[in-house]
């Protein structure tokens, strides 16, 4: 407790970060203020007693803003228009030889950069009326206002460029980054609103009791730690750079390491997986549609179909994902420009080719693990009879993201504790995030 203590005092006493600090949780302070911001003309006593909400679609698209989807807040959107955005910008680099050469320039990603922002807009406008008529209950809404539809797209759109406004400052002159942060603020929000309803549901009659709810408490414990290992786990290749003499000064001639991470492709396999999957559910909501049986069946998150159709696309998307995120040849070709080389394997084709059969055996365990994790709440809610609430945090995208974004902020934390000669947050090892780069070691030899 005393080590604690002292780590907290060493992070205040360090100006630049408790600057970061507390500009950080001053702005995701503007941004939970403005998530109850209800848009104008909105009845919210109206609309918390109608019965737009409480289906799986909705609890799934609410817990990433922390409320503010159910409450017809001018937030309601949240930064998922730009996270679609920045999904495909990323997915044109792929397909697009021309965007993939502007990343690499810093003009070229500023322009990347730019274009996100438009595309942000466009699909904001698109968003903005269909969630006002599909989830903003129509009794809640003014009457014979004909004004009142585009003003609110209008407010909808300008919050969501508001809300990336501050993620980017978060990023630029807060810790960590920005847009992660505010999607995990929405996320930790709903957390202890959740908890609360589990306790109560298991104190009552028939509930289990005391006992069941600590079961429930070091069960999600230890989800987290499976969590965290996932994020950090690595597979360490040893490099080792050839000497070069010049002058009376030798370089070179040490050993290095790429670390390839278990899961390289993040989050981004669960989402992409789950988007196409909820598909069904957006369906169900068109009236023509709502009793089709099959789309029905399959829109239950907690069905067996759902949820044996998520861990396969998970697992495909992470193949996928990895594959596109990780080149084993330009790892190579890196590699070999700066005089390194794997131990017993030859240089250029070889390498490539050792990287890749790597990468495949520990994509697998990886993939594996992260399809559980997606289909983690289901179990949890249906198997273990947890509330749907509480269970949404048992694993999926939301349980991925706070693991994820808490590893990176800690990391950059303890960056600056290092690099002042403090100790770090600690006493054995390090903290790795999700960003470390994939070729981390090489400049340095």
């Amino acid at each position: 407790m005393k080590g604690l203590l002292e780590t907290f005092k060493n992070i205040w006493r360090i100006e630049d970060l408790r600057k970061r600090i507390l500009i950080t949780l001053g702005l995701l302070l503007v941004y939970r203020i403005g998530s109850f911001i209800v848009l104008p003309g909105v009845d919210s006593a109206q609309l918390a007693g109608s019965s737009t909400g409480g289906s799986g679609l909705v609890d799934l698209l609410s817990i990433f803003t922390g409320g503010a989807f159910t409450r017809a807040s001018i937030f309601a959107l949240g930064v998922m228009p730009y996270i679609s955005a920045s999904i495909i910008m990323q997915l044109a680099g792929i397909a697009i030889p021309a965007v993939q050469k502007m990343q690499r320039e810093e003009s070229g990603r500023r322009k990347i950069n730019q274009w996100t922002r438009y595309i942000t807009i466009i699909i904001s406008l698109f968003q903005a009326p269909g969630y006002i008529l599909t989830y903003v209950d129509a009794e809640a809404r003014p009457a014979n206002d004909p004004m009142w539809m585009p003003v609110s797209v209008v407010i909808l759109t300008c919050s969501t460029l508001f809300v990336m406004w501050l993620g980017e400052r978060i990023t630029e002159r807060g810790l960590g980054n920005g847009v992660s942060l505010i999607i995990m603020i929405g996320i930790l929000a709903r957390l202890p609103e959740s908890f609360i309803q589990e306790f109560v549901s298991r104190m009552g009659y028939g509930g289990g009791g005391l006992v069941v709810v600590l079961m429930e408490v070091v069960f999600w414990l230890l989800i987290i730690a499976g969590n965290i290992l996932l994020v950090q786990g690595t597979r360490r290749i040893p490099v080792q750079f050839a000497k070069r003499v010049v002058g009376n000064k030798q370089y070179g001639g040490v050993r290095n390491y790429v670390p390839l991470k278990v899961n390289a492709a993040g989050v981004m396999p669960i989402i992409f997986a789950q988007a196409i999957v909820l598909i069904p559910m957006y369906l169900t909501q068109i009236p023509a549609l709502r009793d089709v049986q099959w789309m029905a069946r399959f829109s239950d998150y907690k069905s067996v179909g759902y949820n044996v159709t998520l861990f396969l696309m998970v697992v495909a998307f992470t193949y996928f994902y990895t594959a596109i995120t990780v080149n084993p040849n330009q790892l190579a070709d890196d590699m070999k420009r700066n005089g390194g080389f794997i131990p017993g394997v030859k240089p250029g084709k070889a390498t490539a080719g050792h990287i890749d059969e790597l990468l495949s055996r520990i994509t697998l365990p990886g993939a594996i693990f992260l399809g559980i994790v997606a289909i983690l709440p289901a179990i949890a809610g249906g198997v273990l009879g947890i509330k749907d609430g509480f269970a949404q945090f048992f694993g999926g995208t939301s349980l991925l993201i706070m693991v994820g974004v808490l590893l990176d902020t800690l990391q950059q934390i303890e960056s600056h504790l290092l690099m002042r000669h403090y100790d770090g947050l600690m006493k054995t090892g390090r903290i790795k995030g999700r960003q470390s780069a994939t070729y981390s070691g090489m400049a340095a030899g």
